[in-house]
């Protein structure tokens, strides 16, 4: 654990202490890795009522000024001249030779105006270089913290208490308002499969608004929940976390993100023609596997058909939710097809297994976009 005067400051400590926490450094800052309760009710929770999340640790830069748009747009492989104010998307981030550096959501807040939240890569420094010479402001605010409730019942326990229409924010937009009389934006975005929604607000306010929350969902049955658990849930959403499940070594195409990359995208940006050289050499992507072995696979086992290694395990997790062993793994593009039997080979488990089309859970995607 990292020493807490070296860290980026969280306005959340106290009430991870209060649950019984323990930390994990992550992005340069404390995160709860774990609370004292049991895990698999937290996962419970989430997918049955729901679940709130301290995501603080994602980085949060205001990109603002007349240029704001074009800098952001090179940046991304989004075209972002189709999202407009109210709107977000998910984009990668490129170096120059079309490999991934980052991936991140924008939010186009107001004209000239964007948030970018993003994880552990190179956001910022790609978004500096794009800024040179151009009429913009590139500002990072760490007093601004962001918490995620999600699961079916995360609209219900938080529209009594905001003037907003919960109800009708689409799937990836976005909206500033007041949440329990604080001033925040939520937004209808989460890293969970399910319906969900990302409150951003600042340091002083973040703390009471958690409160208010856990409160009001009591008779719900919601849970804080941790890290742990929010990498279960994105596992069963195939839902992919930087310099895991993609590095920089990776184009787009090798980890099945094809639709991150705007083909018609007349704008240029980093990377473009590298990466849609690229489109056409993809060998690998990421897909599903499902055992009936009793315990999780391990990170990095190799998997075969027969004797030929056609892959290996990128995140794996043992689901009560679903009562199986899944996986996420890399794989080449021919054995990406559900129903081929495969040996999963780990250091602690060796098991059978069956591919499977993601997501593993909810495979139509219709929880988190109802």
């Amino acid at each position: 654990m990292s020493t807490e005067t070296t860290l980026r400051p969280s306005g959340l400590t106290e009430r991870h202490l209060a649950l019984g926490a323990t930390f994990d450094e992550w992005n340069g800052m404390n995160v709860p890795l774990a609370y004292k309760q049991d895990l698999n009710d937290e996962h419970k929770a989430v997918r049955t009522t729901a679940g709130l999340f301290d995501v603080s640790g994602l980085k949060k830069i205001f990109v603002t000024g007349p240029d704001a748009l074009a800098v952001c747009n090179y940046t991304a492989a989004r075209d972002l001249t189709k999202v407009y104010p109210g709107k977000s998307c998910y984009t990668l981030i490129l170096n120059k030779n079309g490999k991934i550096t980052d991936d991140c959501i924008m939010f186009h807040l107001a004209p000239n105006n964007w948030m970018v939240v993003h994880s552990s890569g190179a956001t910022m420094e790609q978004l500096t270089t794009s800024a040179q010479g151009k009429d913009v402001k590139i500002a990072f605010d760490d007093d601004l913290h962001d918490i995620s409730l999600q699961g079916p019942k995360a609209v219900d326990i938080l529209a009594p208490h905001t003037p907003m229409d919960l109800h009708a924010l689409p799937y990836f937009h976005q909206m500033p308002t007041r949440l329990f009389g604080y001033n925040c934006l939520i937004s209808r975005t989460g890293y969970s499969g399910e319906r969900g929604y990302e409150i951003f607000a600042k340091s002083a306010d973040i703390g009471p608004i958690w409160d208010n929350i856990l409160e009001q969902g009591k008779p719900q049955g919601i849970m804080a929940c941790s890290f742990t658990c929010l990498d279960m849930i994105r596992v069963e959403a195939n839902l992919m976390f930087f310099e895991f499940d993609m590095t920089e070594n990776d184009t787009p195409w090798d980890v099945g993100l094809a639709f991150t990359i705007s083909k018609k995208k007349a704008a240029d940006y980093r990377g473009k023609d590298a990466v849609m050289a690229s489109m056409n050499e993809q060998t690998t992507t990421i897909y599903g596997l499902v055992s009936d072995c009793d315990t999780a696979m391990d990170p990095d086992a190799e998997v075969f058909v027969g004797d030929k290694k056609v892959g290996y395990v990128t995140a794996p997790l043992l689901s009560t939710v679903m009562n199986k062993s899944i996986a996420m793994f890399r794989v080449d593009l021919e054995y990406a097809k559900p129903g081929i039997e495969v040996e999963v080979r780990g250091e602690n488990v060796t098991c059978k297994a069956v591919t499977a089309a993601t997501p593993l859970y909810d495979s139509k995607k219709g929880k988190r976009t109802a």
